[in-house]
């Protein structure tokens, strides 16, 4: 319980830096755009290359993979249905919700809370690697095709991977893993410094786009968010340990790590994501806001029960 609040007070904490230094104008207000897009085209894939090129190839791809694509899968089928069809709310709009309401802060929270509680980062690896090997690139050929205003062929969608920084590291990082190969110093060395750009800066940039922005669900997106949060914090958590534990039999750490990666809150990724293709920005950074806060007492409950 306690590394779960630990992991939430530190990201509090470097939001919080953001959020001051957006107050006193320290930065342009142009801060948040250039802050995002360094860690979407930089910082992230270098994390992601180093996390996931030193994860046992056990835990990649254990149980925990196919809990994640169904659960994670499911509850953005469920936003893209209900916005889309019901709502008829614009495709950037669906894309960028279905994205809130599965895509979770592996990462930035994912990582720390897997070492506090779990005992290894390696947990949230098989997270990491069906968000950003399948979950993203459906979502970006879809931004794509709203930003273009037109349908990619079927050679660019085939090309989304090789195209997106993020998959690439990704996809890298996974190559790595499973053939046991280890990065050489002089190049993991300043990989490691870049990476460790990635969560403070994307942090930071979140904190400076508060200042200013009105409380969540008072910018016209209310029904937005409420289906957000609760496919975020409710039925993805109950879906991911219903699989884990009824349908693929994981127990004792395994089923912990499953559903507690379920719980966790939107990530600032998808934050990143909307301000890179200018796509339901406020609605994004809203669903980071309340999934963070409402994920406290989720997490707690879960650690409680199931530790």
């Amino acid at each position: 319980m306690l590394a779960v609040l630990e992991g939430l007070a530190t990201i509090a904490v470097v939001v919080a830096v953001g959020y001051l230094l957006g107050r006193s104008k320290v930065l342009p207000d142009t801060a948040p755009v250039v802050l995002s897009r360094l860690v979407f085209f930089v910082a992230t894939p270098c994390l992601l290359l180093q996390t996931l090129s030193r994860a046992p190839v056990s835990v990649v791809l254990s149980g925990a993979l196919p809990v994640t694509a169904i659960a994670t899968s499911t509850c953005a089928l469920v936003f893209v249905l209900v916005a889309r069809l019901w709502w008829k709310r614009p495709l950037a709009t669906v894309v960028i919700g279905g994205l809130a309401s599965s895509y979770v802060n592996a990462g930035n929270l994912g990582i720390p809370l897997a070492v506090f509680v779990l005992g290894d980062a390696a947990y949230v690896a098989p997270v990491m690697l069906f968000q950003l090997v399948v979950l993203a690139p459906v979502a970006m050929v879809f931004l794509d095709i709203s930003e273009t205003g037109r349908r990619p062929s079927w050679r660019r969608v085939l090309a989304q991977p090789v195209r997106n920084p993020i998959i690439l590291g990704s996809a890298v990082g996974v190559v790595l893993a499973l053939t046991g190969t280890k990065i050489p110093e002089p190049v993991a060395a300043p990989l490691g410094l870049i990476a460790g750009l990635a969560v403070p800066a994307a942090l930071i940039a979140y904190g400076i786009s508060l200042r200013g922005a009105p409380v969540p669900g008072r910018g016209g997106n209310r029904r937005e968010l409420v289906l957000v949060a609760s496919l975020k914090l409710l039925v993805l958590p109950v879906l991911a340990f219903v699989m884990a534990r009824f349908v693929f039999g994981l127990s004792g750490v395994a089923l912990l790590g499953a559903t507690l990666c379920g719980a966790l809150p939107t990530a600032q990724n998808v934050f990143t994501y909307a301000v890179r293709y200018q796509a339901a920005v406020p609605m994004a950074r809203d669903a980071v806001t309340l999934t963070t806060v409402a994920a406290i007492p989720v997490l707690v409950v879960i650690a409680t029960l199931l530790g």
